[in-house]
């Protein structure tokens, strides 16, 4: 298990390491840098972005060096409730996400309404057996959409299952969490399958009325 009573061996080294009056904090600095950017490095490759080469190097470096100034910052708070690198994983992870979602938005794509409309059905998990059926039933979902949903879930509906905005990018912009927006996206489609199946689009699921 990863919490422990207090920092583990390995955990306290690196609080030892970071203590400034360290004989070999610099040398600490640099591995504690050293396994933020390799974390970085992995966390974009693995989320798959659309940045590749020196251009996503350039973000885990970003990424790696915001998130070592935050954890020199607040590592005085760190309790050794979890491994030392546990905790200081998840501020890489954070770093990661609002670099992505800032990048978006400096090259976002322009969305494109009406061909997006016409692929809604297979992105939302719908596979109409013919072309008329497909547009049909975006018309029909156009309308839920438009008809059922608050404005935020619409905003949020649009943008990440319709015009294929990262996750990142809409928390790094509104400020909220992945959490949040979640929730959000999973109360539109529940709304949207209520309409599908009040008009006869989709089959009530057991417990769920017509």
């Amino acid at each position: 298990m990863d919490r422990v009573a207090g920092p583990d061996e390995e955990s306290a080294e690196w609080l030892r390491v970071l203590d400034p009056a360290a004989p070999d904090h610099d040398a600490g600095l640099a591995r504690l840098h050293e396994r933020l950017l390799a974390i970085a490095r992995g966390e974009l490759r693995r989320r798959h972005v659309l940045v590749s080469g020196p251009e996503q190097d350039d973000l885990a470096h970003q990424a790696a060096a915001d998130a070592m100034l935050a954890i020199l910052a607040k590592v005085a708070t760190y309790r050794g409730e979890s491994r030392f690198t546990t905790w200081a994983y998840r501020f890489v992870m954070l770093e990661v996400s609002h670099k992505l979602g800032r990048h978006y938005w400096r090259s976002a794509p322009e969305a494109l309404p009406d061909e997006q409309w016409d692929r809604l059905p297979d992105r939302i998990g719908v596979d109409p057996h013919a072309r008329a059926e497909a547009r049909e039933l975006a018309a029909v979902v156009r309308a839920a959409v438009a008809e059922n949903l608050t404005e935020h879930q619409r905003t949020l509906f649009v943008e990440i299952v319709l015009d294929g905005v990262p996750l990142e990018a809409v928390c790094a912009r509104d400020g909220t969490s992945r959490g949040a927006v979640y929730k959000a996206i999973f109360d539109a489609r529940r709304k949207i399958r209520a309409a599908l199946v009040a008009n006869g689009y989709l089959p009530p699921r057991e417990g769920e009325s017509a």
